[in-house]
């Protein structure tokens, strides 16, 4: 009886290398570990809203020795409105540009792939570099009415959507090199996946420089509102003082309640608290709006005396 004969084993298929831009991310993803980032744009964030909000009301943010948990707990509200915008633009756009991939992918099409990919990447570095002087405070240099562009974030919006065009042809150019039957050139190839990193740099720096604006924007917004609103939602305060206060403040009621009260006989009412550091009082005036806000800075010592109460009128 004849033994059926083996079949020689065959050596796997190695599988295909990983594309330069590819391993280029891979690479980045050991330096910064996702959680620190987040984690540390979060902190920056509620720093530069926390600023501008307290430089509305004449305060410097680092006489009031926030902790790290307070500039932290600022900023999920304050970058909520632009992370979602962004999410879903970026969700239309990837879509779009999938599709967009999925097409050009097809057999018998490389001649229209190639043109497709040269229009997007002149057209992404020519809506890159006529936003870019945006980022350092210059005008846009276009022979359009400033009108067109709407508000500043316009050619923020620009610049990473011609980052994104430009970086999608050059993963279209990896991609078809990679896939190429003959031998490619991997110089090429090198260039190509380090003009996809500056591409990647240059969205991320839009985009934070887009969302550091805005942030900064909200910031005193926020505080124009508490101003006109008359600090509803801050806690109302009396002071009690040894001696009469000087201040400029209106609509403060003040009462001399004797010396049966101690030596705190000056009573102060009207006031709302704005912010507490370790060693001062910011008080404001409950009636106080935007054209005549005042800031009154009272010291945390034995020569005054603070009452807080509830914020309903």
């Amino acid at each position: 009886m004849t033994e059926p004969k083996e079949e020689p084993s065959r050596p796997d298929t190695p599988p295909p290398p990983p594309s330069p831009m590819t391993s280029l991310l891979g690479k980045a993803a050991y330096v910064v570990a996702p959680g620190t980032a987040v984690i540390g744009l979060l902190y920056y964030f509620g720093s530069v809203y926390t600023d501008a909000y307290y430089a509305s009301f004449g305060v410097p943010a680092a006489d009031l020795q926030l902790s790290v948990q307070a500039y932290l707990a600022r900023s999920p509200e304050a970058i909520f409105g632009p992370v979602w915008f962004l999410l879903v633009c970026g969700l239309v756009v990837l879509l779009v540009l999938g599709r967009v991939g999925h097409v050009l992918a097809r057999p018998g099409r490389a001649r229209l792939r190639r043109t497709v990919c040269r229009w997007l990447l002149a057209v992404g570095l020519l809506m890159a570099m006529l936003g870019f002087p945006v980022f350092f405070g210059r005008e846009i240099w276009v022979p359009l009415p400033k009108s067109w562009w709407g508000t500043e974030y316009v050619p923020i919006l620009v610049v990473a959507l011609g980052a994104t065009l430009a970086f999608f042809a050059v993963q279209q150019r990896l991609q078809r090199s990679a896939n190429a039957p003959d031998r490619h050139d991997e110089t090429a190839d090198r260039m190509w996946a380090g003009g996809g990193a500056l591409l990647i740099g240059l969205l991320a720096m839009s985009l934070f420089f887009g969302m550091t604006r805005y942030v900064g924007d909200a910031g005193e917004i926020d505080a124009w509102t508490a101003k006109e609103g008359g600090h509803a939602e801050s806690l109302r305060v009396v002071v009690y003082s040894r001696i009469p206060l000087t201040h400029d403040a209106k609509h403060i009621t003040y009462r001399d309640v004797g010396t049966a009260k101690g030596p705190y006989r000056h009573q102060y009412r009207g006031f709302r608290l704005l912010v507490k550091s370790p060693s001062r009082f910011y008080l404001v005036s409950h009636a106080s709006r935007s054209q005549d806000h005042l800031t009154v800075v009272l010291p945390d010592d034995d020569s005054v005396r603070v009452a807080l109460t509830s914020s309903v009128r």
